[in-house]
């Protein structure tokens, strides 16, 4: 959910699709379906640590194992990991950022470093295996990689919103427009993200319901700054707002809320590269396995209502206290759900930023390592 514009996304995968041709002169392959592992019953992972992923109720109980599980299962040699990630300090960064602090990852014998690099630079580096990992999502970039035969999978979720989050598409009403019904077809909509992000999805779902979709509005690039600025001065008709951007407006009858990330749907977390997926896929599962326990310990529930917890967190991500308690907890979530990268593409050929043949989810995700992970068979 960093800053795009079509421009950007356009650059990024004719980036992709240039280090594909690399890649092929180098003779790589792309991914073909996983090698078969091994899968045992994990203690402290019953049934409530995997959910059908075709169950997308909004009010749907993330998967969950107990506190500390899945236990740690040391790698008999030591590997190094880097993660690539668009900021340290965001909420949904915070998973990552506490299992380091908390020595998750080194319980399973990963020296994992996170290391801060705008997607556009760490995609080739994904696909090329020069980094292992990194924390994004399935945006139209990636999945044109795919396309070219970049061996890239989404291998496991980040998080859904709180019902009570309102973090997303705001629209300055005009005289006489009521919130039930705002006619967005030809506004401008002031935004740091792009037409080529998985925002995509939810902001084509909303403008739809109030007479627009992607193809009829008019974007505007705008600094994080800028937004909210923007949207009350007049200078955009409507902005996607983020946490905790939004509660500036909430209450204000000016503005309406049209709608966020879907509930219930995580639209980010993991891309695995060719050497988490091929070359060494048991450090892909030890890697799962310290992300899914510290969720599993740490962000289970209601991470914020630990008052002691919430303000170690705020010192970990470099942020006001208050800001951070502003907003509700995420809904942490490993799991992907079934057709996110259909409807996703579905977003990205309407916005125009994606075209050909649609990839298929098994070229596009793998759930088999975080199943591993937690004993699902």
């Amino acid at each position: 959910m960093r800053v795009r514009t079509t421009a950007l996304a356009l650059l990024m995968a004719g980036s992709l699709l240039a280090a594909a041709g690399c890649a092929k002169e180098d003779d790589a392959s792309p991914a073909g379906p996983a090698k078969q592992r091994g899968v045992t019953p994990v203690a402290g992972c019953g049934k409530g640590s995997w959910t059908d992923p075709a169950d997308r109720a909004p009010d749907r109980r993330p998967a969950r194992c107990a506190r500390g599980t899945p236990s740690p299962e040391p790698l008999g040699e030591r590997r190094g990991l880097t993660i690539a990630t668009g900021t340290l300090s965001a909420e949904y960064v915070a998973p990552l950022r506490v299992a380091v602090d908390k020595g998750e990852f080194e319980k399973e014998g990963l020296d994992v470093e996170l290391k801060v690099l705008p997607t556009p630079d760490a995609l080739p580096l994904l696909a090329r295996g020069d980094i292992d990992a990194q924390w994004a999502a399935p945006e139209a970039a990636v999945l044109n990689g795919i396309t070219s035969g970049f061996d890239i999978k989404w291998t496991a979720g980040n998080f859904s919103p709180d019902p009570r989050s309102k973090s997303g598409l705001w629209v300055r009403l005009r005289k006489g427009e009521s919130p039930d019904r705002v006619p967005m077809a030809g506004r401008s909509l002031g935004t740091m993200i792009g037409k080529g992000s998985v925002i995509a999805y939810p902001m084509d779902k909303a403008l739809k319901k109030h007479g627009g979709g992607l193809d009829e509005i008019r974007f505007q690039q705008l600094g994080s700054a800028d937004v909210l600025t923007a949207l009350e001065n007049g200078g955009t008709d409507a902005a996607w707002l983020l946490d905790p951007v939004w509660r500036k407006v909430d209450g204000d009858r000016k503005y309406a809320f049209l709608g966020g990330q879907p509930l219930g749907e995580p639209l980010g977390g993991l891309l695995f590269g060719p050497n988490l997926l091929k070359e060494d896929p048991e450090a892909g599962v030890a890697l799962l396995r310290a992300y899914i326990r510290t969720v599993n310990t740490y962000f289970a529930g209601d991470y914020k209502a630990d008052e002691s917890f919430a303000r170690d967190l705020a010192h970990l991500l470099d942020t006001d206290e208050e800001v951070l308690l502003s907003t509700p907890s995420l809904r942490m979530d490993w799991e992907i759900r079934a057709g996110t990268t259909d409807r996703l593409q579905d977003a990205y050929r309407a916005a125009g930023v994606f075209d050909g043949d649609k990839v298929p989810e098994a070229e596009a995700v793998d759930r088999e390592l975080y199943e591993e992970a937690v004993g699902h068979r």
